[in-house]
């Protein structure tokens, strides 16, 4: 009996997310929505509440209701990025993950990656677990991108009803994954065949450097 209550409030909530695609949107939940993209100035990106650049953590924390867990990658290629992340955020009715890269000069990363208290190999890097100082740090620096990934599957015929037809469409090399360019918002949606979509959110005027690795490991499709 149990599971099948849990069953119905997961149904319910794609049900509600899903026709939040086709409905009009109303006034008070604009900002729980992933195509209600704002400009506050040129070359800024404003979603769900929090600005590109100027917004932080601990602004993200009360927005999402949330904590958000610190964490530093390096790449193989040996980059490093801060992020945080939010496990389990319900906007419009429905649950969803979220990543924050955050804005970190590359001096300050060096010297966090040195200080650092643990480190674990990942499919993609290295995970190294941030000292408190440097936690407290990264929460008061502005956000630098975000990444949205909702709990369901959507069709590319309801994603293009409601972010419109994108600038382009790049499909990887590797994956097969596609990507829906939407440059003047800053915004990458990855539709990967049954995989859930991938939105990632960037300040317009950093959108170069997430497309031009694209066009490097994929082809146009239009």
């Amino acid at each position: 009996m149990e599971r099948k209550i849990y069953w119905g409030i997961g149904i319910l909530s794609i049900l509600i997310f899903m026709s939040s695609f086709f409905t009009p949107d109303k006034p008070g939940d604009k900002n729980d929505l992933p195509w209600h993209i704002e400009h506050p100035a040129p070359d800024t990106v404003r979603i769900f509440g929090l600005t590109l650049g100027l917004s932080t953590t601990n602004e993200a924390e009360q927005r999402f209701k949330e904590e958000a867990k610190p964490s530093l990658f390096k790449s193989p290629a040996g980059q490093l990025v801060a992020e945080m992340f939010f496990e389990q955020v319900n906007l419009a009715g429905l649950k969803s993950r979220i990543v924050i890269n955050i804005a970190v000069p590359d001096a300050e990363l060096q010297s966090m990656y040195e200080r650092g208290l643990r480190m674990s190999g990942t499919g993609s890097g290295k995970k190294i677990t941030l000292a408190p100082d440097d936690v407290a740090r990264v929460r008061a620096l502005p956000i630098s991108s975000l990444t949205y990934m909702p709990s369901v599957r959507l069709e590319e015929e309801i994603i293009g009803k409601r972010f419109g037809q994108p600038a382009q469409r790049i499909r990887e090399k590797k994956s097969g994954a596609i990507h829906w360019l939407y440059p003047q918002n800053g915004l990458d949606i990855t539709l990967g065949g049954d995989e859930k979509p991938v939105l990632q959110y960037v300040s317009p005027k950093d959108f170069d450097k997430l497309r031009q690795p694209l066009l490097a490991n994929g082809e146009v499709l239009g």
